[in-house]
């Protein structure tokens, strides 16, 4: 990749990040001397658990507190085009004017594991950009697809109320990876009974399971707290 243009990544140039990242989606490598960022954090979990209304959410809180924060959302493939299905970054639209704020989105094109391949080389772009936070957020996924661990420093697994029955039939796999547990959708039935399931595997590896609900923000301070401990 030209070094001019990751200077002008270095620099804060946010069109430039995204021509950086667009040509190792299209197999560039970025090179070496990139500055790495510690701390990534990884939000993964099944479809439908609220994980983009919770980074949105966190997201919110670290603009509170004056962080500038890079998010990669992975999304489906579109079968028409190819490229990413935009969901994700339409939830996070509250944020879209906001110059210390970064979303973008990456299409799959049929990489499993719940990430693109060029999900990695991104993530040392936003870090050679100088985010004070990266967030990496998979496609919605099934247990065994832990690739997330690979990327992210933290991976926090957010569920629903529904998911108690998958987390008794299969404990392996992407709950064997989080180091943060959250039960989000806590203002509906369920969650309860899934939280005390999950505590039953979190106190095993001594982590925390939180409660949330994303749309009002309630719990969500919470989490970004115990990332903060995790972090260190």
């Amino acid at each position: 990749m030209d070094t001019a243009l990751l200077e002008a990544v270095r620099s804060g140039d946010r069109q430039s990040l995204s021509r950086a990242i667009s040509q190792v989606e299209q197999g560039a490598e970025p090179g070496d001397g990139l500055l790495e960022h510690q701390g990534v954090i990884g939000i993964t979990g099944p479809p439908g658990a609220g994980k983009s209304t919770l980074i949105s959410e966190l997201i919110r809180v670290m603009r509170g507190r004056g962080e500038t924060v890079g998010v990669l959302a992975v999304d489906p493939s579109s079968p028409i085009t190819g490229g990413a299905i935009l969901g994700d970054r339409i939830r996070m639209q509250g944020h879209i004017d906001d110059t210390g704020v970064y979303v973008r989105s990456m299409a799959t094109r049929g990489h499993l594991g719940g990430l693109a391949q060029a999900a990695a080389s991104t993530v040392r772009l936003m870090g050679h950009a100088g985010f004070d936070r990266v967030i990496v957020e998979t496609v919605g996924v099934g247990q065994s697809e832990v690739e997330i661990m690979n990327v992210a420093d933290i991976v926090v697994l957010v569920v629903g109320p529904a998911w108690g029955d998958h987390v008794q039939a299969d404990k392996a796999g992407v709950v064997e990876i989080a180091d943060l547990f959250v039960v989000n959708k806590g203002d509906r039935p369920g969650h309860s009974e899934v939280a005390s399931v999950l505590r039953e595997i979190a106190d095993a590896k001594d982590a925390r399971v939180l409660v949330t609900t994303a749309t009002t923000g309630d719990g969500v301070g919470d989490v970004l707290r115990e990332i903060d401990r995790l972090v260190g």
